[in-house]
């Protein structure tokens, strides 16, 4: 009996693998199916290079959008990450356990609440401040940083706090053994040891401000134009998609899922890239 809910178990586990693998692969097979032709008809150096989104014209250059989704995301890092790692560690390391059991449920409830409630929290908040401090509409590039900067602290708190408490407390202790304060023990031996569950942190965030997609469109400005400054409305490749595709017919729709096959590989060498200094680390 023992025996075969072994077999069951194992089996179970199997076909969820495999139920994952499918839904990936099938995924992977729509996009790139229905997104190559489109990309072979506009020709791939001017799809990505080209400055110029306007379908009913026939120009679908996407260059605007790309940069868009990398300023956005990197502004997003810049803000949230530091936070959250700071967090983490006060969390884990200097929290009170009184201060602890009110602030935890708090950073976990930014994870639930959902997206289009932080769009409309930027959109009344954050979109007005900055018009009024910078100038502009308010809708801009600093806006969607500073909205998704916010997003992405659960995450990078959660993941990170875990990483921290996962170090074997010894590590700690020989620290403060050798003479080094409780500040120095933490951020040079506890972190350290931590490194690949931040950098999985990290990630993880960048990855969510990548695909984040109802808070960009209601405070970005949605404008498919290269920014020249932080107050300048920007597009994201997943704005673009969204705003589009509801509408789009023949090859303009075929350029919207060739969109959403850049943000794929976009993505996907993010992974990469991470993965590679992880390894490069351990080595």
């Amino acid at each position: 009996m023992k025996r075969c809910k072994e077999q069951a178990a194992r089996l179970l586990f199997a076909l969820s693998a495999c139920v994952c693998i499918a839904a990936i692969a099938a995924i992977c097979l729509f996009l790139f199916a229905n997104g190559i032709p489109g990309i072979a008809k506009i020709g791939f150096f001017e799809f990505l290079s080209g400055s110029d989104w306007s379908p009913s014209s026939g120009a679908y250059g996407i260059f605007p959008m790309i940069l868009g989704s990398i300023y956005v995301t990197a502004g997003a890092a810049l803000l949230g990450v530091p936070i959250g790692i700071f967090t983490a560690v006060f969390l884990a390391k200097f929290c009170p356990n009184r201060l602890y059991k009110f602030c935890k449920p708090l950073v976990d409830g930014l994870a639930g609440i959902p997206s289009v409630v932080y769009g409309f929290f930027g959109l009344m908040v954050i979109v007005p401040f900055i018009r009024t401090q910078f100038g502009g509409s308010g809708t801009s590039l600093l806006a969607a940083s500073l909205v998704l900067g916010i997003m992405i602290l659960p995450t990078v708190i959660g993941v990170s706090e875990a990483a921290i408490r996962a170090v074997p407390q010894s590590y700690y202790e020989g620290s403060l053994a050798l003479g080094a304060s409780k500040e120095r023990s933490v951020f040079f031996a506890v972190l350290p040891a931590a490194k690949s569950g931040i950098t999985s942190a990290v990630l993880l965030g960048i990855g969510r401000a990548v695909g984040e997609t109802m808070a960009v469109i209601m405070v970005a400005g949605n404008q498919a134009v290269v920014p020249n400054a932080l107050t300048d409305g920007v597009r994201t490749l997943t704005a673009n998609i969204v705003l589009e595709m509801g509408y789009a017919t023949d090859l303009h729709r075929e350029a919207l899922i060739a969109t959403a096959v850049v943000l794929f590989v976009f993505i996907l060498l993010i992974n990469l890239s991470f993965s590679a200094m992880k390894r490069r680390k351990t080595l």
